[in-house]
């Protein structure tokens, strides 16, 4: 009898050590943007399967004196949440898998949500 509980017991652990591992996710593909480089011109910008449910600060757009990064392109396989300010915060905008937006919209962060799940 306590073989079996143990064995159990020790499924059990499995089990969610399994499931903790397999947790961490990513949007596959490529999140491509315009920012204007310290020569005052622009230049292409990307992130290449970003985490999901993760804020992440365009480091090119993310100092206070510098402008936002705009034309963002989202090819990858999850919604992203373009944010005006770093930190996601300010006002935001959510483009689908495959979605791109015009130079006029301007971001400085973002965050990837797996596509199936709710925002």
């Amino acid at each position: 009898m306590r073989t079996r509980t143990a064995l159990v017991a020790a499924l059990g652990a499995l089990t969610l050590l399994v499931s903790a591992a397999g947790s961490a996710s990513a949007a596959e593909g490529e999140f491509g943007y315009v920012y204007t480089g310290l020569d005052g011109l622009p230049h292409d910008g990307v992130l290449v399967n970003p985490p999901d449910w993760v804020c992440v600060t365009l480091p090119e757009a993310a100092g206070e004196y510098v402008p936002p990064a705009d034309s963002p392109r989202n090819g990858t396989d999850s919604r992203a949440t373009l944010f005006t300010g770093p930190d996601c915060d300010g006002a935001r905008y959510t483009l689908a898998p495959g979605g791109s937006a015009s130079s006029r919209l301007k971001l400085r962060s973002v965050r990837f949500t797996p596509a199936f799940s709710q925002p």
